[in-house]
């Protein structure tokens, strides 16, 4: 899980001072990334709930897998 309270970021700065970048080490953006695909295979989960409109018992759905 990303803990945001150890993720240390530091800022690239243009002439005027300005933050145009930030640098994250190699873990912190490693476990940024896996937060993301977390999030977003619960958002996959959840879209796939609502549009669930029947379900099939696994039970049922192994006897007829199995028959085929």
């Amino acid at each position: 899980m990303l803990n945001t309270e150890v993720v240390k970021p530091k800022y690239l700065v243009d002439e005027k001072g300005r933050k145009t970048a930030v640098v994250i080490n190699l873990k912190d953006y490693n476990n940024l990334l896996e937060f993301i695909e977390d999030l977003e295979d619960a958002n996959d989960i959840l879209k796939a709930e609502k549009k669930a409109t029947e379900f099939t018992p696994y039970e049922k759905f192994r006897q007829r897998w199995l028959k085929s």
